[in-house]
């Protein structure tokens, strides 16, 4: 199948692009080069048969000529992480959601209706959580005032004991509680438009927690695993947020990039039309302690110091049942995340 993949060139894009060239397709990649994804001396390896169109997916002109030819797009191009601040949502926006939008806008006058997307756990907001006494209950935003005492956990919005977290499914309600996750959620619902009146076929991958090689490094925008291992390549303990107990379900790029591939085949075979989420993760839920723990053990580094910050944007707990994506794409997680840890531990990443 020919591919259009944008954000080709980044940490994810470029193991997705490995495994579609592995699976016979014929691929074209759509990168920009943010020096915030990339470093500032970007320059991206990509293999000679592979085209690049180095511009923005806010180019109309740009997308239409990556699109000549395609039959499928598998969209990973966006600005990740919570950034800096309130200051960043303008490029958010503009690069999530209006590149999500010129996107789409190209894809119906080109006649491209199939579309795999990158979208992110960060919809969900708080992940699943249950009350003793009042069953499953949504967990309220969390008070600056609790984050200060270092009251971290969510407690019932009924009787205000603390909830116990579980695993989250694709029909929890969404829920954003930063700028990016209500652009990654704008993203979704953009798509699901553009399925309902083209009769296109959307699946919409909610990455979960995903590490491992050539990641950012020292960027506001890279994910904890790689700000992680930066501190212990200087010599520096990691610093942990809030308790280090907060739990996530870190999923290996690999295991990611397989999922793309696993969701473009379902896209051909998909009965009617609309916008499907799946959740992508291990199915192992390890808190952040766990991996900043993992990291300094694998290098040979200074334990964490847990530090008792905490950012408002964060939510607490967050893991993914990816049963769906399993039964219906037929993709599960295979890297333990002993091993992955392992292996990212000496990886080369992005410099920043």
């Amino acid at each position: 199948m020919r591919v259009l993949l944008t954000g080709g060139a980044g940490f994810i894009g470029s193991h997705v692009l490995e495994c579609l060239l592995d699976a016979g397709h014929e691929v074209r990649v759509l990168d920009v080069l943010l020096p915030a994804a990339h470093g500032p001396a970007a320059s991206p390896r990509l293999p000679r048969d592979v085209e690049l169109v180095r511009r923005d997916v806010r180019d109309a002109d740009a997308v239409a000529q990556a699109l000549s030819g395609v039959e499928a797009v598998v969209h990973q191009a966006a600005m990740v992480g919570l950034g800096t601040g309130i200051g960043d949502l303008p490029d958010y926006v503009g690069v999530n959601d209006l590149g999500t939008a010129v996107l789409l806008t190209q894809m119906a006058r080109s006649g491209v209706h199939r579309l795999v997307l990158a979208s992110s756990m960060v919809v969900y907001g708080e992940g699943r959580y249950s009350c003793a006494e009042h069953g499953d209950v949504p967990a309220p935003p969390r008070r600056p005032e609790d984050l200060e005492a270092g009251r971290f956990e969510p407690c019932c919005p009924q009787c205000a004991r603390e909830l116990t977290p579980g695993l989250v499914s694709e029909e929890a309600p969404v829920d954003p509680r930063n700028g990016y996750a209500a652009t990654k959620l704008a993203q979704e619902q953009l798509a699901a438009v553009w399925a309902r009146e083209t009769g296109g076929v959307v699946a919409a991958l909610r990455y979960h927690n995903v590490y491992g090689p050539r990641m950012p490094r020292d960027t506001p925008y890279a994910g904890v695993a790689a700000i992680f291992r930066s501190a212990l390549e200087r010599g520096e303990a990691p610093r942990v947020f809030e308790d280090g107990r907060q739990r996530r379900d870190f999923v290996e790029v690999g295991d990611v990039a397989r999922a793309n591939e696993a969701a473009l085949a379902w896209t051909t075979r998909a009965s009617g039309s609309g916008l499907r989420a799946f959740n992508i993760g291990s199915g192992s839920p390890r808190t952040v302690g766990d991996m900043a723990g993992e990291l300094a053990r694998a290098i040979g580094g200074p334990a964490p110091v847990v530090t008792g910050a905490f950012r408002l944007g964060d939510v607490r707990h967050v893991t993914a049942s990816s049963a769906r994506a399993v039964a219906e794409l037929g993709w599960s997680a295979r890297v333990p995340f002993a091993d992955g840890v392992s292996r990212f531990a000496v990886a080369a990443l992005r410099g920043g």
